[in-house]
């Protein structure tokens, strides 16, 4: 296909001697010999350019043009399917880009750097750019006109002392503005050292030992504090304040960030500063007050460190974000601290502060060292005129875990329906806040429906019964309404704010024979047994007594005679009976006989 018209024809000079033209090339899908052929002409003096084109990325041809300062130069470019042509005219002295500066050298104070460079465009009057790559990695930009006929330069201020700053130059020309230069080499300059400016921030812990205190100093650089300089140590002083004694003080170096002191109990002046190779910073300053009572001053009471061991620990919630800590602001106090330990468990703890203004009464506490399950203790102090005065106790959990440990049940009461539990447990060094127990029960042989209970299906799908305690105190519960003679299986479990864990075991129990079915049977059954057993011998005895029985004639004696019948009836003849004895009862009785 035909050749495309050259693309962004354009030409410029770096010496106003030597001009460069470039353009973009096409693609005709012609190769060897049928390529496409490039020819520059030079319309104003009718010539032909002396250049040879070379083709990359982009096609260029250089030549001198001597005295010449307009042109006005033609690229043909043309295979044998066709050609296309691009024109570009141009005053010399507007198209010049300039070689990039080179041999950068400075001049340094401690907020000040006055850098320098070289050019090799003699005679041409340059606009500069100086960037400038900040150590938090922002670049600024800074122009200069550049009116030396050998170097240029810049003052750069507002600088940070002792700090590295990375810069490189590139210039255009100001009057006919075409192009930047290249980039000159980046050249990396540090300012000289200043007396470090700002207070460190500082914090104490006490511990009351025998005749007096040990106290534990800390210390961080601020955000606001620099050190502005190398060699940085630290300067520890401390002097009683009532009665003006010599101060005593040790200096660290760079790496330690703590030490502790042995003071007695009055109340003692600490200050800590940091140094450099020029000088000290300002004083961070605490005062320790005396460990007796209050201590008065500026009609404000303030409370000694021994005074606070009444307050009561409130317990704070945690977030995605951190354990959220807030407190009752008092218009006395200029700041407010929190401290906290990262790891509770270790000794040392890796004691954190933070401070906050007087205007504050919350604050989100996050540290990379906080993980879910341990428990973590906040003091919030209030600070004026240097003394800091402990305000309140918070105690929380980034994320609460179930519990480490279940119950201990240490007795079971029994009776033929009920059962009695009673159980330890220590509620200190939890993965959460216990906030109650379960008690799980069930029939070993069947699902559990007792009254007054919940349901609790276990994965294999057999049901327990659930009764809940929410009082962490309370350690002892009763199950009513249980079958006698019945085997039971039954737990203990603590729960926090994250749960519970899953039930693994549990503990057996056998419920007695109920006595009162016992006495029941014995009225019911065994009762009335004996009371007829004892009736039917009574009633023999009685009949026996009260109604004899009447003996049969024919088992008699009077009957063994000899046989004498009229009829079917023995008759006794008076003769064949010889009486014992005879009595007459009545004469009527005796005339009828």
């Amino acid at each position: 296909e035909p050749p495309d018209t050259p693309n962004d024809f354009s030409c410029q000079t770096q010496d106003m001697r030597i001009v460069t033209c470039t353009w973009s090339q096409g693609d005709t899908h012609l190769y060897g010999r049928h390529s496409p052929k490039y020819i520059l002409f030079e319309e104003f003096s009718q010539k032909m350019v002396p250049c040879t084109v070379s083709c990359s990325e982009q096609c260029s041809c250089s030549w001198d043009i001597g005295q010449q300062r307009i042109c006005n130069i033609t690229v043909t470019v043309e295979n044998p399917l066709g050609k296309k042509t691009a024109t570009d005219i141009f005053d010399v002295t507007h198209r010049i880009y300039p070689a990039a500066p080179f041999q950068l050298w400075e001049e340094c104070t401690d907020t000040k750097i006055t850098l320098y460079w070289k050019h090799r465009n003699k005679g041409i009057e340059l606009f500069c750019q100086t960037e400038v790559l900040q150590p938090d990695g922002k670049v600024e930009l800074h122009n200069s006109s550049d009116a030396h006929v050998d170097y240029g330069s810049i003052t750069l201020g507002g600088l940070q002392p002792y700090t590295e700053y990375t810069v490189r130059v590139r210039c255009g020309v100001a009057n006919h503005f075409w192009r930047w230069s290249e980039w000159s080499e980046a050249r990396t300059i540090r300012t000289t050292e200043s007396t470090p400016s700002g207070k460190l921030d500082i914090w104490r812990e006490i511990t009351p030992v025998q005749g007096g205190r040990n106290v534990t100093l800390f210390w961080k650089q601020a955000p606001s504090f620099r050190a502005n300089g190398r060699n940085i140590s630290y300067e520890v002083t401390w002097e009683k304040v009532e009665d003006g004694s010599k101060p005593e003080s040790i200096s660290f170096s760079s790496v330690y960030n703590s030490t502790r002191i042995s003071i007695d109990n009055h109340s003692y002046r600490i200050s800590i500063m940091a140094k450099n190779n020029v000088n000290r910073s300002l004083p961070s300053v605490l005062i320790i007050p005396t460990a007796t009572g209050f201590v008065q001053e500026n009609d404000t009471l303030f409370c000694s460190f021994l005074g606070t061991e009444e307050l009561k620990e409130e317990q704070v919630n945690g977030t995605d974000d951190g354990i959220f800590i807030s407190w009752e602001p008092r218009h006395i106090y200029d700041s407010y601290i929190i401290d906290w330990c990262n790891y509770p468990m270790l000794q040392p703890c890796d004691l954190q502060w933070k401070r906050f203004g007087p205007n504050t009464s919350s604050a989100l506490i996050n540290s990379a060292a906080f993980v879910v399950g341990v428990r973590y203790n906040f003091h919030i102090y209030g600070s004026a005129a240097n003394r800091a005065s402990l305000l309140e106790k918070k105690t929380g959990y980034l994320k609460e875990l179930p519990p480490l440990h279940d119950p201990t049940v240490e007795k079971v009461e029994l009776t033929s329906n009920a059962v009695t539990l009673s159980w330890d447990y220590h509620l200190t060094n939890e993965s959460g806040f216990v906030r109650g127990y379960h008690v799980y029960v069930s029939p070993v042989q069947e699902d559990c429906s007792l009254k007054g209970s919940k349901k609790h299906v276990l994965p294999d799908g057999s049901v327990l019964c659930k009764y809940t305690i929410e009082n962490p105190e309370e350690k002892r519960y009763t199950v009513k309404h249980l079958l006698p003679n019945t085997k039971y299986r039954l737990v203990v479990k603590a729960y926090t704010g994250g749960g519970e864990t899953p039930i693994v075991s549990f503990r057996y129990i056998d419920t007695p024979f109920n006595s009162n079915t016992l006495y029941l049977l014995v009225l019911l059954v065994i009762v009335p047994s004996l009371v007829a057993a004892v009736c039917r011998w009574q009633m023999k005895w009685v009949k026996k007594c009260c109604c004899p029985v009447i003996p049969s004639p024919n088992k008699s004696k009077a009957l063994s005679f000899k046989e004498f019948k009229i009829g079917s009836e023995k008759v006794l003849k008076i003769s064949d009976c010889i009486p014992d004895m005879l009595a007459v009862d009545s004469k009527a009785e005796a005339q009828k006989l």
